[in-house]
């Protein structure tokens, strides 16, 4: 990406409240239409409150995108804050953690992607927005500190039912082992969970 030939904006739209996303719209109404949005969210009924559309069925970056009224980027949804902060290794590192990046418009895949790589991760193409449930919590590869190698089986093993059981039962092992739904685990224990649940 030539990021020398044209100014960069790049609006993270990601660690709000999903609930509350609608009170973003003010803040980028007079953004360029080109500019990137990434959608780094995660809908997590017991801490957003109950979104309908949602709960039906609808892809979360999908609600994102009705509620923005622009295009997206779907990325750093699926990696842990511990593993974010700590695990990112240069380009070509053996085990080096891959995210999978989804985006409709080829400008908003490759500035998403780009800068995944930038943060020290490898950055995986997961398609459509449509296709975005894929990284989803509950999906094998939310949370699971996975490789390029492993990325792909774990989109492909994604079931779309069974996600929000599979994210509940997660929230639930969690409140459970640290005594409130306010701290997350360790790193290592976080990792762990997700891949005996979602995998």
């Amino acid at each position: 990406m030539d990021r020398d030939a044209k100014a960069l904006t790049v609006v993270p739209c990601g660690r709000v409240l999903l609930n509350r996303l609608p009170q973003v719209v003010p803040l980028i109404a007079d953004v360029p239409a080109d500019t990137v949005v990434i959608d780094t969210s995660n809908y997590y009924p017991a801490r957003d409150s109950r979104i309908e559309a949602i709960d039906a069925g609808q892809v979360e970056s999908l609600w994102v995108t009705e509620q923005l009224g622009r295009s997206i980027a779907k990325a750093w949804n699926a990696i842990g804050s511990h593993s974010f902060a700590g695990k990112g290794r240069p380009a070509g590192s053996p085990g080096r953690i891959a995210i999978p990046v989804a985006a409709d418009r080829d400008r908003d895949r490759q500035v998403a992607m780009a800068l995944v790589e930038d943060t020290g991760f490898d950055a995986f193409d997961a398609g459509t927005l449509a296709d975005s449930w894929r990284q989803q919590p509950g999906a094998p590869c939310y949370c699971t500190d996975l490789t390029r190698e492993e990325m792909p089986g774990a989109l492909a093993a994604a079931e779309v039912e069974r996600l929000p059981k599979r994210r509940d039962l997660s929230v639930a092992a969690i409140q459970e082992r640290v005594g409130d739904a306010r701290t997350n685990p360790d790193a290592e224990y976080g990792v762990r969970l997700s891949r005996a649940l979602f995998m």
